[in-house]
């Protein structure tokens, strides 16, 4: 059996974590490093590794993530046009990927410019 990840022990209170959303699917919390004035990660909490490993059965969890996002976005008061929010799923090392568990995170509080990274 591999190590718990980071999340797992997030989702399992065996770390703290400010949580601003948890159902029985996944939970929210602020990131502990952000990198805008709102950086929530949302994370699944089935333990799959990364986006470009997932399955068909994943997909229902998947889109419950990006659901799960917009809710968040509304809580936190970013979700109108006017202000707006960025989502962000790192895959693999050159992705930015930092934690083997797949999470979106949301990023707003500030213009995000384009092209990222």
């Amino acid at each position: 059996m591999s190590p718990k990840t980071l999340f797992q022990k997030v989702i399992d209170r065996e770390i703290p974590a400010d949580i601003v959303h948890e159902d029985e699917d996944c939970i929210a919390f602020h990131d502990v490093a952000p990198q805008a004035p709102v950086h929530v990660l949302i994370v699944p909490k089935t333990p799959i590794p990364r986006v470009g490993e997932t399955n068909p059965d994943d997909r229902a969890v998947l889109g419950h993530l990006l659901y799960t996002a917009g809710r968040v976005a509304e809580q936190l008061g970013v979700r109108s046009t006017e202000k707006g929010f960025r989502l962000v799923i790192n895959h693999g090392r050159d992705g930015g990927e930092s934690v083997p568990h797949l999470h979106v995170h949301l990023l707003a509080g500030r213009p995000l410019s384009w092209p990222p990274g």
